[in-house]
């Protein structure tokens, strides 16, 4: 017979008992079965059958804990609970089994169970016939886990939790709960502490604040319509592939109509964001964080549910639905991830259990001091668990494309953004985050693995970011080049008089461009915190601010690298970026702004449609110079080549507001030259010079080349030309006869 004694039953009265199972449930006692609940509200408790008939009358054996004894063949039983007038009927959470297997606990602690989002979190089911929800979460240091909500009136006495010492997990099927409800996790550390109510960090959806609740998610079965996308996604992002992204903050690239305030809805940006970008020529969208985060002004960066879209603009379900919508028109979908750091507030990780749990002990390590955050320990298996199944969670549950992963130099480095003494060197006394080096490995590894593809936000030259790991590398799949971003933005912002002293800037990113599979990036981080809009960084009066912004436009997409541009850049938004409402949709009325989108489309075509501009980004034999050294004319001239020798493309960039006629470039093949670009067009809003659409090659010797073409060039333009070539001149291409 099990002794129960004064002293356990005050301790499982309190919810401070570390095992209640032992308790509470059914027990076999004398042959009979023994039957207790902790109902803290109650005034009686009866057990019933599962017709309603009563078995037994619960005796009080202290305040708010009921017993009764059954007999043996007592098959099933529910719980019968008065409180007043009122009375309802629940089934008996601790009469159900755990739903945390052996393997399951074994691959947690080793740090390798990849699917841990279905087996923690809140996940409603089916458990012996009864539905409900089965809750679990790992805090191993805590000496009490509880989950609570509206259901038990917020009491943590009431749903204490299962513990399975040899994982930290604790488990507790909650019969009876329903999508929607909403719950936290009461915790008491080990010196017996009550912590703050903790969110769940496997919550799939979280309540508006001021409240900041999980919320039991629903088990809508998503019907994908994407099969022929994911059937070829691989291709539509490999290093061959034409990728022009449009970045994107979903809360104000419009908002709601006739409700400034609000975020348009998952449905809304299906309707409207979607065929946009698919108008505009983009092939993927790229989402800042869409994570559940509690402060606007952090943009998604600081997310506090990294396996939660966001409550701002609808479920869950309805995220998957304009995922799907977006692979249905053709459009990949890049989502910003940070596993990088997360905020302090205190229903997030951070002393999830009393204990430093997923951030760094030791500050030095564990905090980042710019940001107000904290840093992941990613020396400790259970927390890379955490952020290696998350990475795949995106991938596998919604579909994502690519993952874009923020602030990876923060996380390279053990002293980044820290001064001599605020750090601690690695076990061969440098700065290299060796942990770091390892995770990171080992998600592009997983991510690849399962049909993702990953890109890197990293600001060094840490070596062979983008390439495998097999080789050494850390395996992303492409990597921000932040260096052609800061050069040529400092290039553009020069007076043209003086441009021919900084031509450099402009030059000096090919001597690097295929260290890398590289992605230009004019991201949101270029347009906040001062800077400016794109626009109002470049110099001169308005009519040479619009001329040099399509320049550079133009000339970023006959450079190698994949493209990326943040919303309003394309039709030139004159102000900042502001998170808090939405773009200026309304300078599309003035023709330079509608100049300047239809640009960007254009080019967006163009790029798409023009192998020599995009099969060779990464490979040093899709670019050779014409000429690099006109410093004092401000002009740069180069070939694009494709993997065919007849894709290629010659591209002639003058950066003063001076028209140069007859300027000769030398060409490399003869042929006629179609100007297939002039960002000086009359239909960009430019002035209209030019050269009447082609020019033909003359056997005239210039820049080392037998051929060359005569051309003007237009102020502060870039021109692209495709070679309709001499066909029986060019080496590859059979001719008849």
């Amino acid at each position: 017979m099990t002794v129960v004694d004064r002293e356990t039953v005050e301790a499982v009265s309190r919810g401070d008992h570390h095992d209640p199972f032992a308790v509470l449930g059914p027990h076999s006692e004398n042959r009979h079965v023994v039957v207790r609940t902790l109902q803290p509200q109650a005034d009686a408790v009866e057990v019933v059958d599962h017709r309603g008939s009563v078995l037994a009358d619960m005796s009080m054996r202290h305040p708010g804990l009921f017993e009764a004894t059954l007999l043996p063949a007592t098959n099933g039983y529910r719980l019968r609970v008065h409180t007043g007038q009122e009375y309802c009927t629940i089934d008996d959470p601790y009469r159900f089994p755990s739903l945390l297997g052996d393997m399951d606990r074994y691959l947690m602690g080793e740090g390798t169970h990849l699917k841990l989002y279905d087996k923690l979190g809140a996940k409603v089911m089916e458990c012996d016939g009864v539905t409900g929800v089965h809750f679990a979460v790992w805090a191993p240091n805590a000496r009490r886990v509880s989950v609570v909500g509206p259901f038990n009136d917020w009491d943590g006495r009431r749903h204490v939790m299962r513990a399975h010492p040899d994982s930290g997990a604790w488990d507790l099927f909650v019969p009876g709960l329903m999508p929607g409800e909403l719950y936290k996790f009461e915790i008491k550390g080990r010196d017996g502490t009550l912590l703050p109510l903790k969110a769940d960090p496997f919550g799939r959806y979280f309540e508006p604040p001021p409240g900041n609740a999980s919320i039991v998610p629903d088990d809508i079965e998503m019907q994908w319509g994407d099969s022929d996308y994911l059937a070829n996604r691989a291709s539509a992002t490999a290093l061959d592939a034409p990728v022009s992204i449009y970045e994107v903050h979903l809360g104000s690239w419009k908002r709601k109509a006739g409700e400034y305030s609000q975020w348009m809805s998952y449905q809304e940006l299906s309707d409207e964001l979607v065929p946009y970008v698919k108008e505009m020529g983009y092939t993927h969208i790229e989402l800042l964080p869409v994570t559940e985060h509690p402060f606007d002004g952090s943009w998604g960066y600081q997310p506090i549910g990294m396996y939660a879209p966001t409550w701002r603009s609808g479920t869950p379900h309805e995220f998957k639905m304009f995922i799907d919508r977006c692979h249905r028109e053709g459009i990949g979908v890049i989502l910003d991830w940070v596993p990088a750091h997360f905020p302090r507030d205190t229903h997030g990780l951070g002393e999830f259990d009393g204990t430093h749990l997923y951030e760094h002990a030791d500050p030095r390590q564990g905090a980042h001091s710019d940001w107000g955050t904290l840093i992941f320990n990613y020396g400790r298996n259970e927390v890379v668990n955490y952020l290696l199944a998350n990475a795949l969670f995106w991938i596998e549950e919604y579909h994502i494309d690519v993952l874009r992963v923020d602030a990876v130099a923060s996380m390279l480095y053990l002293d980044y953004s820290r001064e001599d003494g605020e750090w601690i060197p690695n076990e061969h006394g440098g700065n290299e985050n060796l942990a770091v080096v390892a995770f990171l490995q080992q998600m592009n590894t997983v991510v690849h693995a399962h049909g993702g593809m990953t890109m890197a936000e990293e600001s060094t030259a840490w070596p062979m970011v983008s390439r495998p790991v097999y080789l050494g590398g850390l395996g992303f799949t492409y990597k921000w080049n932040m260096g052609w971003m800061h050069d040529t933005l400092s290039f553009f912002k020069e007076d043209p008089i003086h441009r021919r002293f900084h031509q450099d800037k402009i030059t000096f990113s090919l001597l690097y461009a295929f260290t890398e599979n590289f992605v230009l990036p004019l991201s949101h981080d270029e347009v906040v915190h001062g800077k400016g809009s794109l626009l109002a960084r470049m110099p001169g009066d308005a009519w040479q601010q619009f001329a040099n912004l399509r320049l550079y436009y133009a000339f970023m997409y006959a450079h190698p690298g994949k493209k990326l541009l943040f919303m309003g850049g394309e039709f030139a938004q004159g102000r900042e970026w502001a998170y808090d409402g939405e773009l200026d949709w309304n300078l599309l009325d003035d023709p330079q702004h509608a100049g300047v989108q239809r640009l960007v489309r254009d080019l967006n075509r163009l790029y798409r449609n023009t192998p020599g501009l995009y099969e060779r980004d990464c490979d040093s034999s899709g670019f050779e110079w014409i000429d690099c050294t006109d410093n004092d004319n401000g002009v740069v001239a180069f070939i694009r080549h494709g993997k065919a020798a007849e894709d290629l493309v010659v591209v002639v960039c003058n950066f003063t507001p001076v028209v140069h006629y007859n300027y000769r470039i030398g060409v490399p093949v003869p042929g006629r030259y179609i100007e297939r670009l002039n960002s000086d067009s009359t239909a960009y809003g430019g002035s209209g010079v030019g050269n009447l659409g082609e020019v033909m090659a003359a056997s005239i010797p210039s820049h080392g080349r037998p051929d060359s073409v005569n051309l003007t060039l237009p102020p502060l333009a870039t021109m692209i030309f495709q070679v309709h070539p001499l066909v029986e001149q060019v080496i590859g291409i059979e001719t008849d006869g």
